[in-house]
């Protein structure tokens, strides 16, 4: 590469992938626009948007400031990212989904903590959860946030760690490429399983302030399919389960567990009870030291059948033992 090359590298290389959903991808985009760090390039990877959406990326696609890779339709989020990762000539790459927002801060404070911290290759913030007007959660101020910072692979093994989105993660871009970038099988979680990776390789520098705005509205992707994704989340823990240390793989094993147990609940409320058995059958190998797994395989195998009435009445009953208000709401498990 010459030196007139290197120089023109950008600092950063922003990883964009969309498809439709334009109300928030103009919002999106104009976050990027109001950086307060200037030295970066936009790689926006269209999966196959509607006319409307690609007549205003076209207004994007303007060499070498911003870019935009047209593509099929695949609705394989891992392999649009891909995509705009092969072109991207940066020196670190933060991504952006199209429904979330950065504060004008953003880059700079991670780049920031990442310059005064050589030793760590990738960085990620706290987030505020918006609705889809860009509305801050009337509840945001209740939801639990615990910075984790440096050797953090056991906290996000553990679900610890909010990686709520790609959107508030910056990586060395050799790092990402290295460790293969986005799984390409994966349909959900994707996004968990590089940070597993990334956590194994390197520290994480945490600048702990809300930089981005992570939306929450009726058309996540994320949130259509909980099965793909507590599947998806099994698949990544069963690939670093393969290639950790001694130390980490019973950690790994035992949230694996717990993922399955999730994976059958979650098909037991969609009153598929085929599919819980056989999530339950196909994690019994690894599963079954734990006495938490038989009790929670159990219990998924007997929901379709229990009226809805009785564990309403179970889940208050549960909370008023605990001290907690008659109206708090059994999470998924």
């Amino acid at each position: 590469m010459s030196s007139r090359q290197v120089s023109m590298r950008p600092a950063v290389s922003i990883i964009l992938p969309t498809f439709n959903r334009l109300k928030y991808l103009r919002v999106a985009v104009d976050s990027i626009f109001t950086q307060t760090f200037g030295d970066w390039e936009l790689i926006v990877a269209d999966d196959g948007s509607d006319v409307e959406t690609r007549t205003y990326l076209a207004t994007l696609d303007n060499p070498p400031r911003s870019r935009v890779l047209w593509r099929s339709h695949t609705g394989i989020p891992a392999a649009v990212r891909n995509a705009a990762l092969r072109e991207a000539a940066g020196t670190y790459v933060a991504f952006l989904d199209s429904d979330d927002l950065w504060v004008p801060q953003k880059l700079e404070r991670q780049l920031e903590a990442l310059r005064a911290r050589p030793h760590c290759r990738w960085s990620y913030s706290a987030f505020t959860q918006v609705d889809g007007q860009g509305a801050v959660l009337a509840d945001e101020s209740r939801r639990k946030w615990v910075p984790h910072d440096g050797a953090v692979f056991p906290r996000i093994v553990k679900n610890e760690a909010s990686f709520r989105t790609p959107s508030i993660v910056l990586a060395d871009r050799e790092l990402v490429m290295q460790l293969g970038g986005f799984d390409e099988q994966l349909r959900s979680a994707e996004d968990l399983d590089l940070y597993l990776r990334l956590a194994l390789h390197s520290e994480v520098a945490l600048v702990d302030e809300p930089l981005v705005g992570v939306r929450v509205h009726e058309d996540n992707y994320s949130s259509k399919d909980l099965p793909s994704g507590l599947a998806g989340r099994g698949y990544a823990l069963e690939k670093v389960q393969r290639v950790v240390d001694l130390r980490w793989r019973a950690l790994v094993r035992k949230e694996r567990a717990k993922t399955a147990v999730g994976l059958a609940s979650a098909y037991a409320l969609m009153n598929t009870p085929v599919n819980a058995l056989r999530a339950i059958w196909n994690s019994l190998p690894y599963s079954w030291p734990y006495p938490g797994w038989w009790w929670g395989a159990s219990k998924a195998m007997l929901r379709p059948y229990i009226p809805r009435s009785l564990l309403e009445l179970l889940r208050r009953r549960r909370a008023e033992a605990q001290g907690l208000p008659a109206r708090v709401r059994r999470q998924p498990e």
